[in-house]
């Protein structure tokens, strides 16, 4: 199967969680379809959301909740579905 990287469009604030006292969008190993949302990129006090680009299953997240990002820095890996 094929992996894809999804990766930080612009610099900000990635966040797993809608707030701080939610669950997070998704768990490692869950599956995903296109368009879902995955995470929250927050730039100048701003929050948009990070959609998976592909169907199939998150394998990683290689940044953490909170984790300052640079554009093109990798969030997390999918698994594609065929």
């Amino acid at each position: 199967m094929t992996t894809q990287q999804v990766q930080a469009p612009f610099p900000g604030v990635f966040y797993r969680k809608p707030a701080p006292d939610e669950p997070v969008y998704i768990e490692e190993g869950q599956a995903v379809q296109a368009g879902d949302v995955i995470g929250l990129i927050e730039v100048m006090k701003q929050y948009v959301e990070l959609k998976a680009e592909v169907s199939g299953t998150l394998e990683s997240f290689s940044a953490e909740n909170e984790t300052v990002l640079e554009a093109g820095d990798i969030i997390a890996s999918v698994e594609v579905s065929e």
